[in-house]
């Protein structure tokens, strides 16, 4: 018996000291609301749920409203202030966390929705081995019959294809490959941005739809819902028939809030999808986090998170130094069970497509209170939806102590923008339509 247990010590002593896998799954246009464990009623997130019991779930966890904006954020660790050009756009100067963990040794791959630039060898670049994406080089249909770029080279699909179903293909392909070695997947996934068009699992799916508008219907959304967290159960199924889950650091989360067209039922109300407003509908999106070998206490975090925390907290958990230059706050510490210095607010720059500067929404919030760069106050305990500004009103109290926090916050970030990323973005404008595509020529 002593020799058994001595065994076992010995394993789990190797396990904890090896490099960990890190695997982040991005889910497109998904709010906090879907999430069955979050309080979610109108949608089956089964394997979510399951990742969310043994893991850690995580309740104030905040992006940007928009697609691009969050994923700048995300990649770098840095605000959008300091980085943003326009939508569609990653400059080429920054350093990602793909970039840092092929650094560190780690064999890296990215799979999913790309929209960081057309350069054939934009994943690369930013530190990708690997990659499987969706409008990468170019723009075509994302679920029937869709076309890929793998490593940049494009391929088209034309006999009844699943384009999520493809690129998990490559996920778990990539993980089968890679694992003898420590190794890092971003998984921006496809799904559940619109068109809303039936899955494979649907009673109506039509392998022949060869059109982004073909039965595209909102009902179908719960459908696409299901399918993501499917497809996300096969990749926790492949960590664990290769014995790669105890020591796999698998994250995931939302990019912004569901479309507006969605309403769901959330903790009995009714909740409508805020995708591009600063509201909490538009940044307030799920994380889960699951790490057997670590999270020791399955549970529940209210601690704020950003968009800007995952560079530093990636870093953090494979060992490696986090860059100087990044603004997040690494929550490593609360998934090891330990006793954090928490957020005490999260700071937004946002300005979602082109014509940055006229666009600009800027502010700090905390759990309980919202100020923006132009004054407005909210009380966002009591007003959620931002109805009732009441910076005019005499404040004491909590509300008078969060004013003045909030401004200090912003303070730091008034000369953060660099004259010369306007310059950029005004250059970039030129020749450009209202979505950053190349103006055609009246005939």
């Amino acid at each position: 018996m002593r020799t058994v247990l001595l065994a076992l010590i010995a394993l789990t002593a190797s396990i904890c000291a090896a490099p960990p896998n890190v695997i982040l799954i991005l889910v497109d246009d998904f709010g906090y609301e879907c999430v069955t464990a979050n309080g979610g009623q109108s949608y089956q997130t089964t394997n979510l749920d399951r990742l969310a019991a043994s893991g850690l779930r995580f309740e104030n966890c905040h992006v940007q409203p928009l697609c691009t904006p969050t994923r700048a954020q995300l990649m770098t660790g840095r605000y959008n202030v300091r980085n943003y050009v326009n939508f569609g756009t990653l400059l080429r100067s920054e350093t990602t966390f793909g970039n840092l963990l092929k650094q560190a040794g780690y064999a890296t791959g990215i799979c999913g929705k790309w929209q960081l630039g057309h350069e054939e060898d934009s994943p690369r670049h930013f530190g990708f081995d690997e990659s499987c994406l969706w409008q990468h080089t170019r723009r075509l249909l994302r679920y029937a019959n869709p076309g890929l770029e793998y490593n940049g080279q494009e391929k088209d699909f034309h006999n009844g294809e699943y384009g999520p179903d493809l690129v998990n293909d490559f996920a778990l392909d990539f993980i089968k490959r890679h694992q003898q070695e420590p190794f890092f997947l971003y998984y921006p996934m496809i799904l559940t941005h619109d068109p809303f068009q039936p899955t494979p699992d649907s009673p109506d799916w039509d392998p022949k739809n060869h059109s982004a508008s073909a039965q595209n219907d909102v009902k179908h959304f719960a459908e696409m819902t299901a399918y993501m967290d499917k497809l996300v159960g096969a990749v926790v199924e492949k960590l664990n028939a290769l014995g790669l889950r105890e020591n796999t650091l698998l994250m995931v989360l939302g990019d912004n809030g569901t479309h507006h067209s969605i309403k769901s039922q959330f903790k009995g109300s009714e909740y409508v999808g805020g995708k591009g407003l600063t509201t909490s509908n538009g940044t307030h999106v799920p994380l889960i986090a699951n790490w057997p070998a670590v999270i020791k206490r399955p549970g529940v975090c209210s601690d704020l998170i950003s968009s800007t925390d995952f560079v530093p907290t990636l870093c953090d958990a494979i060992g490696v130094k986090v860059p100087t230059n990044v603004d997040g706050t690494s929550f490593a510490a609360q998934l090891r069970g330990e006793r954090p210095k928490p957020r005490e607010w999260l700071y937004s720059w946002y300005s979602p497509r082109l014509n940055a500067n006229a666009t600009v929404r800027e502010y700090a919030f905390d759990h309980s209170f919202k100020l923006y760069r132009t004054g407005e106050f909210y009380d966002l305990s009591r007003d959620a939806g931002e109805k009732s500004n009441i910076a005019a009103k005499v404040l004491d109290g909590p509300a008078a102590a969060a004013k003045k926090k909030l401004e200090r916050a912003l303070d730091q970030f008034k000369d953060a923008r660099p004259a010369e990323l306007d310059r950029q973005f005004e250059e970039s404008s030129k020749g450009k339509d209202s979505n950053g595509g190349k103006k055609k020529k009246k005939a």
